[in-house]
């Protein structure tokens, strides 16, 4: 795919999602989780996330599902996989799709099982700042042929035999179009791009951990800062460094805080501002502060720092020194 929103799209277009359904998905994600959800003329049902993890909450999927219901767009958070066994269970007692949206967590694993094999259909990203890369892309997986064939049909115009197919030795073969398509493949230089990062997968992920713990180290006594809690069954790609500023035992607002370590030379950024708060969405479908209070509560004071294969240990030290030389300025 050219992209994990195209991925998306395509999975959510293969299950047959259309005008009048409800998808059921996190408000803690990037926007295109939802916006995706709008393409298809569906309604985006936003759900609260666990605190503690702050992936989507299973029970509170389970209260949303209505007649209307047609699949759940779990968020592997900052490459976290979701509790997916529940998220599982409930969708199969109630006849919906999972499309797992794992743009995070290339490289994780649920239990033991690679993240991509375990939800009905699984969208990963990319995106030049993934874990691997190519720049732009994405990637869909499923166990089902009969989605895998539209989407491989819906990736490319609607056209019932691929390029290579088209232009074989075997002589030219015609080709028609079976659906009103999309131009969402993926170019062979992404691809190649993406075949040599996979071979140096586990390699990053070994440098995640350590530049992780490293950061941990750092950080962990500093009483204003929490993290989110990683479980122990998961194996976690670790794409965000994600801290919680709490903003009550500080003289400063997230913003304020987040201003003051840019300061010191360190690149942070915010993932993310909960999606139902923003415009479109309050306007559109009637959203509001105060229906997702865990999210709210998170959107309100999270800073990513950086996390990357090719920081150093100094580097590292270098944003733990920021974070704690700005928290110890607005403490109170």
């Amino acid at each position: 795919m050219n992209s994990c929103t195209a991925a998306l799209h395509l999975a959510l277009e293969a299950v047959g999602v259309g005008p009048g359904d409800e998808v059921i998905t996190s408000p803690v994600t990037f926007a295109s989780t939802a916006n995706v959800i709008v393409h298809r003329g569906a309604q985006p049902v936003f759900v609260d996330v666990d605190a503690d993890t702050l992936n989507i909450d299973p029970s509170a999927i389970e209260a949303a599902i209505t007649p209307r219901t047609k699949a759940v767009i779990p968020v592997d958070f900052a490459g976290q996989p979701c509790e997916l066994d529940d998220i599982m269970t409930i969708a199969r007692g109630r006849g919906l799709t999972v499309i797992e949206d794992a743009a995070h967590a290339v490289g994780a694993e649920f239990k033991g099982r690679r993240v991509g094999s375990v939800a009905d259909l699984t969208a990963f990203s990319f995106y030049a700042t993934k874990n691997i890369t190519s720049g732009e892309g994405g990637a869909l997986t499923t166990n089902r042929s009969e989605w895998a064939e539209r989407v491989q049909i819906m990736a490319l115009h609607g056209i019932s035999r691929d390029a290579w197919k088209r232009y074989g030795t075997s002589g030219y073969a015609h080709w028609d179009i079976l659906a009103p398509g999309y131009k969402y493949n993926m170019f062979d230089l992404q691809g190649a791009l993406v075949s040599s990062q996979l071979a140096k997968i586990d390699s990053f992920q070994r440098r995640r951990i350590a530049l992780k713990a490293r950061l941990d180290a750092g950080l962990r006594d500093v009483p204003e800062i929490s993290f989110p809690v990683e479980r122990g069954s998961r194996g976690h790609a670790h794409h965000l460094y994600p801290i919680i500023v709490r903003v009550e035992a500080l003289s400063a607002d997230r913003d304020t805080i987040m201003n003051a370590i840019q300061a010191e030379n360190v690149g942070i950024g915010v993932h993310f501002r909960a999606v139902h708060l923003h415009p479109y969405y309050e306007q559109t479908f009637g959203f509001r502060r105060g229906m997702f209070p865990r999210a709210e509560y998170y959107s309100d004071r999270t800073i990513s720092l950086p996390l990357y294969p090719r920081m150093t240990d100094a580097d590292a030290d270098d944003v733990v020194a920021a974070v704690r030389k700005v928290i110890g300025r607005y403490r109170r």
